[in-house]
């Protein structure tokens, strides 16, 4: 049983700005392993953080949580224009994993919002409560723990799943529902037809590709994630979800692009680098677990560097 007092030791390394960010997503993930209102507390008092990817991944894991009571921190996050788009869109999906219809009428409102990746986020959580309560409840079947802003489409073969995913002209939720079936079909083949996807759509849906190739952890797609992250045109919500997605794979060929990128000019982006070289570590290492604050508890002294 974990005791308030090892929650609180982990909550003080999420928000101690002078923690190496990599001991403080571990942190952060840790909490959202161990639940309730001690962790949601915790985590809502970063959102005051200098860090946009920290800050992002705040309402992440609080929306994987699906525990009611993060709803009014999200729906402050969303509401306030001075965080960075990326964070308030990620609030806007966290209240579509929760799940409760009460912020249905919030999020018809923000999918009007002048931000787009805020607008397309809420159109697609919107989207997301109404399949719920259409079909009774989560949908079931996938290999991958996540909550998913759309379930997976029904249609199995790949090829018509890469030609729905690409289609400009369908619904960004049908869309998003191919990239996720191509995810849980997994193979070299879906790995490639997400791949192509880091080229076409909306910032909001390049991202989500870059995510889910994350998850993937195919070897098969290094290169246009690598690609992705090299690119300077490419939006930073982009690029961060590429450098997370190489610490994900975590093959050889990824190290050199998170090296090389470790100090880019966006922080977003260096910091991504920071996380994801801490991933592959993790990955490549015989750490049992990622979300390792409780461990780190009782240790007499930091195992984790800083990686540059």
């Amino acid at each position: 049983m974990v005791t308030e007092k090892e929650v609180e030791a982990i909550g003080q390394t999420l928000v101690d700005p002078k923690q190496p960010l990599q001991a403080r997503f571990r942190a952060l993930f840790t909490l959202r392993g161990l639940g309730g209102p001690g962790a949601i507390s915790w985590i809502s008092q970063a959102f005051g953080d200098e860090s946009a990817l920290l800050k992002h991944e705040l309402a992440y894991c609080l929306g994987q949580m699906q525990d009611a009571r993060a709803i009014p921190v999200l729906v402050e996050v969303l509401k306030d224009t001075s965080q960075e788009p990326m964070v308030r869109h990620e609030a806007g999906e966290a209240l579509g994993a929760i799940g409760n219809p009460e912020v249905l009428e919030l999020l018809k409102e923000y999918a009007k919002d002048p931000v787009i990746e805020v607008a397309e986020t809420c159109q697609l959580a919107v989207r997301r409560l109404e399949w719920l309560q259409q079909n009774g409840g989560e949908p079931t079947g996938s290999p991958y723990l996540s909550v998913d802003p759309a379930p997976p489409a029904e249609e199995k073969d790949v090829g018509r799943l890469r030609t729905m995913l690409l289609d400009e002209s369908r619904p960004l939720f049908d869309r998003y529902q191919a990239m996720f079936a191509l995810r849980n079909a997994g193979g070299k083949e879906a790995a490639l037809a997400l791949a192509d996807g880091l080229c076409c759509g909306s910032a909001l849906f390049r991202h989500e590709v870059g995510y889910v190739l994350g998850q993937l952890q195919h070897e098969a797609c290094i290169p246009q994630l690598t690609a992705a992250l090299a690119s300077q045109a490419e939006n930073p919500m982009v690029r961060h979800e590429c450098a997370e997605a190489l610490g994900s794979i975590a093959h050889p060929d990824c190290l050199a692009a998170l090296r090389a990128h470790a100090a880019d000019a966006e922080r977003v982006v260096r910091e991504s680098c920071e996380v994801a070289l801490d991933m592959y570590a993790y990955e490549n290492g015989p750490e049992f677990q990622y979300a390792n604050g409780l461990s780190q508890l009782h240790q007499p002294s930091p195992v984790l560097d800083g990686f540059s």
